[in-house]
């Protein structure tokens, strides 16, 4: 491919128009944010119809861990092709699944016997989830965290708290889901300080929601994310985890770990909760399983099976191509060492982030583990008021430079970029990413002072 990165043309050029204009006509309505038409993309590198070749900071949302089109992926999707394509993976044999299935109960967590159950998505694991505690708990009730996302689907949804606009005009969602804040340090919605805090906000489950209006028995299930995805990367002290795990134990609730984002090695572990040394009951994958292919699996304790035919089913969950790639994929991540690669690359790219934070003033917070990395912007770093705006201008600025970047959170940028990003690659991208901040904080200073503004 071309230098990298390398701009022809503004995007969106005139091709990209003509795409965006045909896409705007007929597609609905949904949440795409970058100018980008796409032409072709490997490794870390993505070519968009106009020529433009820009370096990857998103990996398609954290799908692409080993990548754009890794070649194992490609030549085991095209040899599963030629034997079938589809053929119900609920409803009858064949050796891929069961190979893929075989695959996923030995690398999770735990020493007890495991299943599967495969979907297309994230939000599907999640369903699946929802309904296999229920089933297999009796119980009706969940419980899950203030700034989570775990999908868009009328289940998920219900336990979904990220941002308004995904709950709004859908009400009612699914009932009997409660709500509890977390683990944010930077904003503690307590106003407390850690670790003098003595972590209350893990404790406060136990001390005031069961205790006060929640009753423990009628609870099947509490979901977590090992690092909040959409509501911001934010990473809970390892303490949280380990108070909420022990408390879910002592009364015999479920917890179900949606690695959906933070899985797959992205944060220097294959799972994002084996930071914490907590093994969960039920762990949620997708997104990068499938290295682009769409797969879901809801992988669990054998004890926690429905246990009859017809309880829980679909269609395409388990389709041979999609077990083929997810296949591939892990033993790519394996044969590539590349979740040690996540590992020491995060800590490369957590150092220069330290950096730019000493250079730039917008910048209030960095975090993150491994290659799941956030910096978060503010207006002023006492009253730490989000600068939402300053950072949607930066995405728009990076992009021209050849940098690709997608935010989260209230005013959060999170850098994902492929597990098998060169190290090259991350300094070009953080030297974009670095003008790109300068030049939107010299912006908005021209801009107080045409308006008679301090700051």
């Amino acid at each position: 491919m071309a230098r990298v990165p390398d701009i022809k043309v503004e995007p969106p050029g005139p091709k990209a128009k003509r795409i965006i204009d045909i896409d705007t006509r007929y597609l609905a309505t949904s949440t795409k944010t970058s100018p980008i038409a796409v032409e072709s993309a490997k490794g870390s590198t993505v070519r968009d119809v106009d020529g433009n070749t820009y370096i990857d900071f998103t990996s398609g949302v954290s799908v692409l861990n080993l990548g754009h089109s890794h070649p194992e992926v490609i030549k085991a999707v095209k040899a599963q092709s030629e034997r079938f394509l589809h053929f119900a993976g609920t409803d009858f044999y064949y050796e891929v699944q069961s190979r893929l299935a075989s695959e996923l109960c030995r690398i999770c967590q735990g020493k007890s016997d495991k299943r599967v159950f495969f979907s297309n998505s994230g939000t599907e694991a999640i369903e699946a989830a929802i309904k296999l505690a229920r089933w297999s708990t009796e119980r009706k009730q969940f419980i899950s965290f203030i700034g989570c996302f775990h999908g868009r689907t009328m289940g998920s949804l219900s336990l979904t708290a990220s941002k308004p606009v995904q709950r709004g005009r859908f009400f009612p969602v699914v009932p009997g889901v409660s709500h509890i804040p977390f683990a944010y340090c930077y904003r503690c919605p307590y106003h407390l300080e850690y670790p003098s805090c003595g972590i209350w906000c893990a404790k406060v489950l136990e001390e005031v929601y069961l205790d006060s209006f929640l009753p423990a028995e009628e609870v099947a299930a509490l979901f977590l994310e090992p690092v909040q995805g959409e509501g911001g990367y934010i990473v809970p002290p390892p303490e949280f985890v380990k108070i909420i795990a022990r408390t879910l134990k002592k009364h015999s609730i479920l917890l179900v770990d949606d690695e959906i984002q933070a899985g797959m090695g992205r944060t220097g572990k294959m799972w994002g909760i084996e930071h914490y040394g907590v093994v969960p009951d039920v762990i949620c994958t997708a997104k990068s399983l499938g290295s682009g292919i769409p797969i879901g699996a809801t992988v669990f304790d054998k004890k926690l099976d429905f246990g009859v035919e017809g309880a829980h089913s679909n269609t395409f969950g388990g389709n041979p191509i999609a077990c083929a790639a997810a296949l591939a994929t892990l033993d790519a991540m394996e044969k590539e060492g590349v979740v040690e690669q996540a590992a020491k690359k995060g800590l490369y790219m957590s150092k220069r982030l330290d950096e730019l934070k000493e250079e730039h003033e917008i910048i209030g917070d960095v975090r993150g583990i491994g290659m799941m990395q956030a910096t978060e912007f503010v207006k002023d770093r006492k009253t730490r008021e989000h600068a939402k705006e300053a950072r949607d201008r930066i995405v728009q600025v990076a992009l021209r430079k050849g940098l690709i970047l997608l935010g989260c959170g209230k005013s959060a940028m999170r850098y994902i970029p492929p597990l098998t990003i060169t190290t090259e690659e991350i300094d070009a991208g953080i030297e974009i990413l670095d003008d790109s901040i300068a030049a939107v904080e010299k912006e908005m200073k021209g801009k107080s002072r045409r308006t008679g503004r301090k700051g």
